[in-house]
């Protein structure tokens, strides 16, 4: 089955339902998959189906309860009646059973079937035999580099393609077309060994028919017809004014050349600006449109000559840049996404391999759910296609054993994850494949339960415009079954101004004391103001808080755009950064603490920990500190040891230090920060309740209770 639904339809819900439903039928839940696109969904996958269990549990509901749950999933009274008992024991049927439904996204299940993959596989793949996933390959891009320069410094040949591809486009941007091509690697090498990849861009000849046999198609200028309308245009101009006269010389210069491309610069700047728009004062003759239209086709031409050739070495020196990304996964023992995505498709659509993994997928799993379908990659799909493609037709596929039941949801209009080559078309391939292969049903709903209806009819209207306008599709018209009212509301728009213009009329400046204000950055501002503003409007007039608002936009720059404009409204606001987890302040002062209290002499992470909100010491506790140190002990020892101290901070501090330092003996690095976290919480939080004049007395029975 698939399900194609809309966003706000419910699709995860259902596929959860269909595995309670499942487990209800009796499947184990090893014997169900679901895969999913990311590990958060993964997780909220398993997170619905834990809780729908407890809350369905005999101790949690009672038969009226579980009986409508049923209903609402589909069974008939008798059946709901009939299975309400065993829902009630589901929960506890699976803890004793000790096994959970896998529930895993599409690299968690490849990184499984690799493990069991035989010696010959990984040898053909070029996988090494112990390998560990890397998610992030950037941190490889610097060692990768070295080992490419290294490779084309030692081959003529590809060092005269990379200095020709940098002294056409700069090193910039043949870095960042090497970037690319290692980006869509997999795809470059599956095309490159289809023999697709040599014409991806096709040559001027293939598309000119009259290029061919020629080196450049400049050569043109000098061979009638267009030599002679050259010709007669130049003897024209010349008779014109003086501007004219001048472009004539060049035209002139242009047929007397020996040299194709330089006759083409001379003509081409005759008649064209360096911009490429047409010389003005020049009359306005048909010959000289004419002419003009000849040189921009032949423009096209070099171009598109010059398009083939770069594709050539630029595809030349991808091939050196891939092996060599292969060989330092294969000696730092690394495998990367699409090698699990080529290791699954080898190990499912392999004739000589497919028929044992798929034996042993058949005989334990019954139930395979894949949620958010539309984000799909074609080599996932691949892979996927090359196991489910057996059971089309013949019964129990290459195994002989009960095919599965496959049950796929998502949305094509809902495919945001082009950059980690998610393709919407796989979806529709999907669709085709289990309706006519596996005769299996599709089923679609354009009804949200999620947006308002005025959200709604502004979608309709932007896609039905669109289907009519250009025939985009396919749309169907969506509904909607809130009751909330909603609005849709547009920001007028920002005149856009040219960077010739702005600075004309920008003037003088003085460059040492006045930054230069550039239209893209006036742009940017005015667009800013104008979310500010119609925040500024939701919370004043509208009574929203400010954390009910949320501002979306395409790039980081425009987010600090608008957070600098709503700062200027004494708006407050939150900026999403991209702060890794272990570079968060909490995190690396839960560091410093772990720090100081494995190396008692370190006392700058002492110092760093007693600034934190976990302990609360000021500067005063730490120039306390210091003194009483006077560079001979320990910061750690000095506060362990001392009988009275300045503040109640640094006394707070000495008995959860103590007590750490004790634990710390004993505990795992688990339960001791486990252990920190509670307790410094529940001591700040004490010292933040109680009256200074009773603080000692309660940090002193806190510190008896947690020591009992």
């Amino acid at each position: 089955m698939v399900v194609e639904a809309c966003a706000g339809a419910g699709k995860t819900w259902m596929l959860v339902s269909r595995i309670l439903r499942a487990l209800l039928d009796g499947a184990e839940p090893q014997q169900i998959l679901a895969i999913t696109f990311t590990r958060k969904a993964a997780g909220e996958m398993r997170a619905r189906l834990d809780e729908w269990l407890a809350q369905f549990s005999d101790t949690a509901a009672d038969e009226a309860t579980r009986v409508a749950a049923l209903r609402e999933r589909g069974l008939d009274v008798s059946a709901a009646a009939r299975l309400a008992p065993v829902l009630g024991g589901l929960h506890e049927r699976l803890l004793r059973a000790g096994r959970a439904v896998e529930v895993r996204t599409f690299h968690a299940w490849f990184t499984q079937l690799l493990a069991n993959a035989p010696l010959s596989m990984l040898q053909a793949l070029q996988l090494p035999l112990q390998h560990e996933l890397i998610e992030d390959i950037y941190v490889l891009r610097d060692a990768l580099l070295r080992r490419f320069h290294r490779a084309v410094n030692g081959d003529h040949a590809l060092r005269t393609d990379y200095l020709a591809l940098v002294a056409r486009h700069g090193r910039s941007t043949v870095l960042a077309w090497l970037d690319a091509a290692w980006r869509r690697g997999p795809e470059i090498l599956r095309a490159d060994a289809a023999g697709h990849a040599e014409d991806g861009v096709p040559p001027a000849a293939a598309l000119w028919p009259v290029c061919a046999g020629l080196a450049d198609a400049a050569g043109l200028l000098l061979a009638p017809p267009l030599a002679g309308d050259i010709d007669t245009l130049a003897r024209q101009l010349g008779q014109g004014s003086a501007t004219a006269q001048k472009e004539a010389v060049k035209l002139r210069a242009a047929l007397e050349q020996t040299d194709a491309a330089m006759a083409f610069e001379l003509a081409f700047d005759a008649l064209f600006t360096k911009k490429g728009e047409p010389r003005k004062k020049l009359g306005d003759s048909p010959l000289q449109h004419a002419v003009a239209d000849a040189l921009r086709g032949v423009q096209a031409m070099r171009q598109q000559q010059q398009a083939h050739l770069d594709h050539a070495a630029m595809l030349r020196l991808a091939r050196v840049l891939l092996a060599e990304f292969a060989k330092l996964k294969r000696r730092r023992g690394l495998v990367d996404m699409p090698d699990l995505e080529r290791a699954a498709e080898a190990l499912l659509g392999d004739s000589e391999l497919a028929g044992w993994v798929q034996e042993r997928l058949d005989q334990r799993l019954r139930h395979v759910l894949i949620d958010e379908f539309q984000d799909t990659s074609p080599l996932q799909w691949q892979a996927l296609h090359g196991w489910l493609s057996s059971y089309a037709g013949a019964g129990g596929g290459a195994s002989g054993q009960r095919p599965p039941a496959v049950f796929i949801v998502g949305d094509p209009k809902q495919s945001i994850y082009r950059f980690r080559n998610a393709e919407p078309r796989v979806f529709a391939a999907a669709r085709e494949f289990v309706a006519q292969g596996l005769e299996g049903q599709v089923l679609e709903c354009d009804h949200t339960r999620r947006n308002a209806p005025a959200v709604i009819a502004a979608l309709n209207a932007v896609f039905n415009d669109a289907a009519a306008a250009d025939g985009w599709g396919p749309y169907r018209t969506h509904t909607t079954g809130s009751a909330a009212p909603g609005t849709v509301r547009r920001l007028p728009g920002v005149p856009y101004e040219k960077r010739e213009a702005a600075a004309a009329a920008e003037g003088w400046r003085d460059s040492l004391t006045e930054p230069r204000h550039e239209a893209e950055e006036q742009r940017r501002a005015a667009e800013a103001a104008q979310v500010a503003a119609a925040v500024a409007e939701l919370v004043g007039d509208h009574g929203l808080q400010p954390g009910e608002v949320m501002v979306l936009a395409r790039t980081r720059t425009m987010l600090a755009e608008v957070a600098a404009a709503l700062a200027a409204r004494g708006l407050p606001h939150v900026v999403a950064e991209p702060l890794k987890l272990h570079e968060s302040p909490a995190a690396l002062d839960f560091i410093a603490l772990l720090d100081a209290l494995a190396s008692p002499g370190h006392d700058l992470a002492l110092a760093r920990a007693l600034k934190s909100p976990l302990l609360g010491a000021d500067d005063a506790d730490l120039l306390w500190l210091s003194r009483q140190a006077a560079g001979r002990r320990p910061w750690l020892s000095v506060l362990c040891d001392a009988e009275a101290l300045p503040s109640t901070a640094l006394a707070r501090a000495q008995g959860l230090l103590l007590r750490w330092r004790t634990a710390a003996a004993t505990l795992t690095p688990h339960d001791l920060l486990d252990r920190i976290v509670h307790e410094g919480d529940a001591v700040a939080r004490l010292a933040a309740a109680v009256p200074a004049d009773r603080r000692a007395a309660a940090l002193q029975a806190v510190d008896a209770l947690l020591a009992a």
